[in-house]
């Protein structure tokens, strides 16, 4: 059985659930997501409705991925709706700033131009004073993980000096410039 799918998925306070013949709702303080459950897998509450259990009908293997898949989102968006997710992401480099105007994210990254990144609807991007770090949050991960890439991908990170836009938690291998005679 599913390690990942046999664990239940536990409802915090605030957070409603509702199960449809082929959907999940969620919504919480921070705002509502849908699911659609998948082929020959099975949502339902437990515990008066504290606990969230996904099992399956059958056991092939498309069967044991959708259990897990499923699991996983749902758990996800319990958290997201609740609480959300943030994603920081650091600047590096002389000069290399960045600042909100309206939903634009203005990016100054070395270039001869500056770069008007569109911040989607969905997501909250923050910039500290300093402007050299940025918080994208929301309460979809897989969304606030895409538009963090987006914008380090912008300008990743150098492998010799280490300037660009990286992730608060990457770690950069710097590599050895060129020896001197």
């Amino acid at each position: 059985m599913s390690r990942i799918g046999k664990k239940p998925i536990q409802i915090p306070s605030g957070v409603t659930v509702t199960i449809g013949k082929d959907l999940v709702e969620i919504q919480g303080p921070k705002g509502k997501m849908f699911h659609q459950i998948m082929p020959n897998t099975k949502v339902e509450l437990v515990e008066n409705s504290k606990v969230l259990q996904v099992t399956r009908s059958r056991d092939d293997r498309q069967s044991r991925a959708y259990h897990g898949l499923l699991r996983a989102l749902i758990a996800n968006s319990v958290t997201g709706v609740s609480t959300g997710f943030t994603r920081k992401l650091v600047i590096e480099g002389v000069g290399f700033k960045s600042e909100l105007k309206d939903r634009d994210l203005v990016l100054q990254l070395g270039f001869s131009h500056t770069i008007n990144f569109p911040v989607p609807e969905d997501i909250t991007v923050e910039v500290d004073p300093k402007q050299n770090v940025i918080s994208v949050s929301g309460i979809d991960k897989q969304r606030v993980g895409q538009v963090a890439r987006n914008i380090r991908e912008l300008r990743p990170p150098d492998a010799y000096k280490g300037k660009g836009i990286r992730y608060s938690d990457e770690v950069i291998r710097k590599k050895v410039g060129k020896a001197g005679a």
